[in-house]
């Protein structure tokens, strides 16, 4: 089967330097570029869309909670006219950088707090839905593999895409295991990749117990910021490569 890669990029913040998107865009098919809510400032997201153009790498809008000190990943409530503004607004502001930079936003990940929210919680989900369908129908969303909220969006019309994170590790529920936890973020390049290779190959992931659970993916995230970032992606692709595993975009896998 193809397979998509995916990483957390344009989330720089002036003299704060957060990840190395020139070397990810050499290596990953998908970016999902920070859009100023939870990181990112217009300059430093317009350089990176200009150079994942550049690379032919697809553009999807990074959408968060209004959060830059905490890096969107703190839980928030917003009210759903705040919910549904912040990310139709979030959306557009890309959207018209990505025009100057000669790209295009294709899809929709949320970030930090937001996505983990969103994927159990019904009435954000149904919010961060309605800004999608208000500003673009045509937007894929991204959501964590095996949760309700890519079953909530394809009931409403959306295009899904499910993920699996590579860095990250998981429990026997098929969740993500609290970053708060010891063992969360996985460092070892060779280990992710084998560990990516084995989901692709069986739709199997291995838990943080060592257990195994089903899980199936249309794309692989390497988070930016996670150190030794660009040699976790660089194996992982060297691995799947070497194992046959055509790589593409995945809003171009659902298109066909």
């Amino acid at each position: 089967m193809d397979m998509d890669l995916n990483s957390d990029l344009g989330e720089s913040l002036g003299l704060w330097r957060m990840g190395d998107d020139a070397s990810m865009l050499g290596i990953v098919t998908s970016a999902n570029v920070a859009c100023g809510f939870h990181a990112g400032d217009p300059a430093g997201i317009l350089q990176t869309l200009k150079k994942a153009a550049a690379n032919g790498v697809v553009v999807g809008a990074h959408v968060g909670y209004p959060d830059l000190v905490g890096f969107g990943r703190r839980n928030m409530d917003p009210s759903s006219a705040e919910l549904v503004a912040d990310v139709i607004y979030q959306i557009g502001a890309l959207q018209g950088l990505a025009k100057a930079a000669g790209t295009e936003v294709r899809y929709v990940k949320p970030h930090g707090a937001l996505y983990n929210t969103i994927a159990h919680d019904a009435r954000q989900a149904a919010d961060v839905i309605t800004a999608i369908l208000e500003i673009d129908p045509g937007l894929v969303l991204m959501g964590l593999a095996g949760t309700p909220i890519l079953e909530w969006a394809a009931e409403r019309g959306l295009r899904t895409a499910a993920e699996a994170f590579a860095d990250r590790a998981y429990t026997e529920e098929g969740t993500l295991v609290s970053r708060r936890a010891e063992g969360a973020v996985l460092h070892d390049p060779e280990q992710v990749a084998e560990r990516m290779l084995r989901l692709v190959e069986t739709g199997e992931i291995e838990t943080i117990s060592g257990a195994r659970v089903r899980l199936a993916a249309d794309s692989i995230c390497v988070h930016g910021d996670s150190p030794g970032a660009v040699a976790m992606a660089r194996r992982l692709r060297e691995r799947l490569e070497e194992a046959g595993v055509p790589l593409r975009p995945f809003v171009d896998a659902l298109a066909n």
